[in-house]
This record gives structure tokens, sequence and C-alpha cells, in this order.
């Protein structure tokens, strides 16, 4: 049997991975903002890079 939060994981899965691709949207937007001529290959593994350290450094301060 599911727990109550896999439950509402389940739920909330797809608005989770559209609010992420969003967010990854917005700052490739940045990033060609700011540098006109950009390899967007090295400027999304960049931002990939970055969003995952972000996400590990939340983890880290919720799962104290």
């Amino acid at each position: 049997m599911s727990s109550v939060e896999s439950i509402e994981l389940d739920n909330r899965r797809r608005t989770i991975a559209r609010d992420t691709q969003k967010l990854v949207e917005k700052y490739r937007r940045i990033f060609d903002w700011d540098v006109p001529d950009i390899d967007q290959g090295v400027a999304d593994r960049l931002i990939l890079a970055e969003m995952r350290k972000a996400f590990d450094e939340v983890e880290r301060k919720l799962l104290r």
C-alpha cells in the first residue's frame, strides 16, 4: 500500500517536472541575453550542474 506522501507525490509529479523545466528555461534565457554568441551546450551543462548543487544544498538543509 502506498503512503500518503507517495500518493501526493504521484499527484504532483508532472507539476514538479514542468516547474523544473521552466526554471531551466529561465536561466537559459538569461544566459542568452548576457552572452549573445553562447555555446548553448556548454551553458546548459553549467546551468544544470549549478541547479544540482543548489538542490543538494536544499536537501542538506531540509534533512538535517
